[in-house]
């Protein structure tokens, strides 16, 4: 296969984790054969620095050239300014804008050897294998009005929480699709009790369902699903929601797995298609790792890079169609856990410490 890559290495910590994925999946070309082309592009702070925009016109560029997008992370205290007109956050967002990004797909799960990195009890996390799906172009963070103003009252912001039925539906399809292949229970996550977007929500979520009728859902108010996920999160399967909860949820979800380094994640496009009408799983998608930019340990090597890693694994399932080399990532990573391989992040008695390259050196030994 031949397959076009754009590396978003961002801010911060980004360009340490983007450039150990890239190390793995140029390790995965040499084996299988394949021939993968990486275009590297500025987004966020540095952008904002080199170009006084946090996506350029010539990254969207190359990102709509490519068969997939590997983002590190954005942001750090130099563009932290609320009264800032151009932030590194605009970049993120304009990317899952401008490329009809909707669905965030967040898989959490507990690795056996990482049981004790956990905050939470052993018996507590054990298990645990979850997917957190985020609807990511709607809600708070992309509808208007939105903003500040100055008023005889003082200052005032104001954000509007906005959706349609069609965004509702599309991701919830997502969302059973992914329970249908798992544990077939899908947890639609809302605050229908106060909200009116949230009633809307709930009310698509079981037309959706009414097209599964071999896929469970129950509906959580946010605050609950909150307390269940740190008092029972084996019980869940798929997770559903809209942008903002998502947001929360799952960083909150990503303790469960003993550090937001563990956790990889893919957004994808309205190019999805039905998994039964799309057996070769080839759709576009950005992958990035959920953690931040991370500033107070840029630059020192000590970043944990497996949630680039296994974002890494997602783009090659997702994206490329290539299961078996996802599986083998996936599996090298393990390994690398198994035999004690740690960053500061996952350190647990008995562990053997390493830094960011040498991390992503233990997996491609294993891989």
């Amino acid at each position: 296969m031949h397959a076009r890559i754009t590396t978003l290495p961002g801010d911060g910590i980004g360009p340490e984790v983007v450039a150990e994925g890239v190390k793995v999946l140029k390790a995965v070309a040499q084996k299988w054969g394949h021939t993968f082309e990486f275009t590297e592009c500025l987004v966020g702070g540095i952008a904002i620095d080199e170009t006084g925009s946090p996506l350029p016109e010539a990254t969207l560029t190359a990102c709509r050239a490519a068969d997939a997008v590997l983002l590190g992370a954005v942001g750090g205290p130099k563009w932290s300014d609320p009264r800032a007109a151009v932030r590194p956050e605009q970049g993120l967002l304009g990317l899952r804008g401008s490329l009809g990004l909707f669905a965030n797909i967040r898989p959490v799960k507990v690795y056996p050897a990482l049981v004790a990195a956990s905050t939470l009890k052993s018996e507590i996390v054990s298990g645990v294998d979850m997917v957190i799906v985020r609807e990511l172009t709607g809600g708070l963070y992309f509808g208007k009005p939105q903003g500040r103003q100055d008023t005889a009252a003082g200052r005032a912001a104001v954000d509007t929480l906005y959706y349609t039925e069609g965004e509702i539906g599309r991701l919830m399809r997502v969302a059973f699709d992914l329970a249908r292949a798992r544990r077939k229970k899908v947890t639609s996550v809302d605050k229908a009790n106060v909200l009116a977007s949230s009633r809307l929500w709930r009310e698509v979520a079981h037309e959706v369902a009414a097209e599964y009728p071999d896929v469970e859902i129950e509906d959580v108010l946010v605050d609950a699903c909150a307390m269940y996920l740190v008092r029972r999160p084996a019980d869940y399967d798929v997770i559903a929601t809209e942008n903002m909860f998502g947001d929360i949820l799952s960083d909150e979800a990503a303790m469960l797995a003993g550090s937001m380094g563990m956790l990889p994640s893919a957004s994808l496009g309205a190019q999805i298609r039905r998994a039964s009408e799309n057996p070769s799983g080839l759709r576009f998608g950005l992958y990035e790792p959920i953690h931040g930019s991370a500033p107070d340990i840029a630059g020192r090597g000590v970043a944990n890079p497996l949630a680039a890693i296994l974002s890494c694994a997602m783009l090659l399932r997702w994206s490329l169609g290539l299961a078996a080399e996802a599986v083998a990532v996936e599996q090298a990573v393990e390994a690398t856990l198994e035999a004690g391989y740690r960053c500061r992040d996952i350190m647990t008695a008995g562990g053997r410490p390493v830094g960011t390259a040498e991390m992503g050196d233990q997996v491609v030994t294993y891989l």
